[in-house]
């Protein structure tokens, strides 16, 4: 798990830019904050409005990214107000709270833009909790809200720009015609607000101060997720990262949470773990979040033993109450969801192979090491959505065997287009004229993965009939034809009898 972490591949470093930024944007939103007097609630506000603005907007492109931060607070601050207005009446502020679930989870049917406005939402509703947010203390908030966006954009759009692209639909797209309850979204805000609601009422037993911890674990354990399987084992890693990240808080932020440089570089390193691994290891991810939430506890003097305990206890209930939900209400399987990924990872892997043809041909506009960051991120929502199957305690041997193959034989698809790409990379590399029948079996094998019944044993027979072992005499060949026999390997288990269908749930 650590290994996966931090030695995953890392294709144009941009984990690693990715979450050096945010370091340097939250920190920059942070210490403005402290240099204009806000109290340290304010700035925690802030800060958090920054993270969310650096980590949740995920638009393809710069200008979308600018949109969508410009609306972060449209959204948010209008939830902070309803929050602040209703701390008092326990009953409407806790209807208000499931509300603006339902409607954050809702709002994934409108792409990366209505995921990031959802969280934000949501966030803002948590935040006035976790801060006991009452309307005199608002107008300080507003101000630090904006002041951390407009800083975390100064570093986002100004000092630091690139375009992600790694940002995918956080759903992909159901039949023509799902509408309704038909519809992935509306199931699934559904589920949320239900299971938001049992987490809600248990976390109140617990704990009539930290409920609403509970509903934030099965909130997070909602996001990015599109089936009932995905769900039950997201709930177990959060609940995973969150045990390991309270074992550490005792070693870290129960003696050191009084030292606030110590505090603060133990912040900014949770940080970086956080944008860092979320990519690659919601455990991880989760392990950072809990340490940064014990050392921003013990800075606002609430951290202790107990808090750390509870936690845990709420984390699980929240865990539990999302599972419940996927499970007993509508619940949504894994089949077409995997299956649509799975696609668009065979596509974007002859994207990326017509990418890497073009830049050894001459194309100084093609960027075969963007693609290849693109199918990295669509390679980790298929681990994601086929982990229910894979997993150690799946009872499911046959099915866990042919995810297993398929899962092994994508990451040969995708070590051989890094390979590629990087071969494309050497200014000394040249056009070789075997390389266009190449990448067409590329195109062909992909086709025969991915086209109707009916076309796919056409396409078969051209792959079969075009590979060549000649391919290996050169290194961008040699790629290509690994890449051919991965992709010919894929049809056994993508294509065996639907008796035995390789993802169901």
């Amino acid at each position: 798990m650590l290994k996966r972490a931090f030695v995953a591949p890392d294709p144009g470093r941009l984990r690693l830019r990715f979450a050096s930024r945010a370091v340097l944007g939250i920190g920059l939103a942070v210490a403005l904050c402290g240099a204009v007097g806000h109290s340290l609630a304010a700035a925690v506000a802030g800060g958090l409005a920054a993270l969310l603005a650096l980590f949740t907007v995920a638009d393809p492109t710069v200008r979308g990214q600018a949109v969508t931060t410009a609306l972060l607070p449209v959204v948010g601050l209008p939830v902070l107000t309803l929050a602040a207005v209703l701390h008092a009446m326990p009953v409407a502020r806790d209807l208000a709270f499931l509300a603006v679930v339902g409607a954050g989870v809702y709002a994934r049917r409108w792409g990366p833009r209505g995921h990031s406005l959802g969280v934000f939402g949501f966030m803002a509703y948590f935040s006035a909790q976790f801060l006991h947010t009452e309307p005199g203390g608002l107008p300080e908030l507003y101000a630090a809200v904006l002041l951390s966006l407009v800083a975390s954009s100064v570093v986002r759009f100004g000092l630091w720009c690139y375009e992600r692209r790694l940002g995918a639909p956080v759903a992909p797209a159901l039949p023509a015609g799902a509408s309704g309850l038909g519809r992935i979204t509306t199931r699934q805000a559904v589920q949320a607000t239900a299971g938001a609601g049992f987490a809600l009422a248990a976390g109140q037993v617990l704990s009539d101060q930290r409920w609403y911890w509970a509903v934030g674990a099965t909130w997070w354990v909602f996001v990015a997720t599109t089936s009932r399987g995905e769900t039950v084992v997201r709930g177990f890693r959060r609940l995973l990262g969150t045990v390991l990240g309270i074992g550490l808080g005792f070693a870290v932020a129960v003696p050191l949470h009084h030292e606030p440089v110590v505090a603060a570089v133990v912040v900014a390193v949770s940080v970086f773990g956080i944008f860092y691994t979320a990519a690659v290891s919601y455990t991880w991810m989760m392990l950072a979040v809990t340490v940064m939430a014990s050392m921003l506890y013990g800075l606002l003097g609430v951290l202790d033993a107990h808090l750390l305990v509870l936690r845990v206890t709420e984390t699980a209930v929240g865990a539990l109450g999302a599972v419940l939900a996927v499970l007993f209400v509508l619940p949504v399987t894994t089949h077409a969801v995997t299956e649509a990924w799975v696609e668009r990872a065979l596509r974007c892997v002859h994207t990326c192979t017509a990418e890497a043809a073009a830049r050894l041909a001459g194309s100084e506009g093609a960027d075969p090491h963007r693609r290849v960051a693109e199918l990295e991120a669509i390679l980790g929502r298929v681990r994601l959505t086929l982990g229910p199957l894979v997993h150690p305690l799946s009872p499911l041997r046959a099915r866990k065997a042919r995810a297993g193959r398929v899962l092994a034989l994508l990451d040969v698809c995708a070590r051989e287009v890094r390979g590629l790409a990087s071969v494309a990379a050497d200014p000394e590399a040249s056009h070789d004229a075997r390389l266009a029948a190449a990448c067409w079996r590329v195109e062909a094998s992909v086709e025969a993965l991915t086209a109707p019944v009916r076309a796919r044993s056409r396409a078969a027979t051209a792959t079969a009939g075009g590979m060549r072992p000649e391919g290996a005499a050169e290194p961008a060949l040699a790629h290509l034809h690994t890449l051919e026999r991965a992709l010919a390997d894929l049809a056994a288990p993508l294509h065996s009898s639907p008796r035995a269908p390789l993802i169901g749930a």
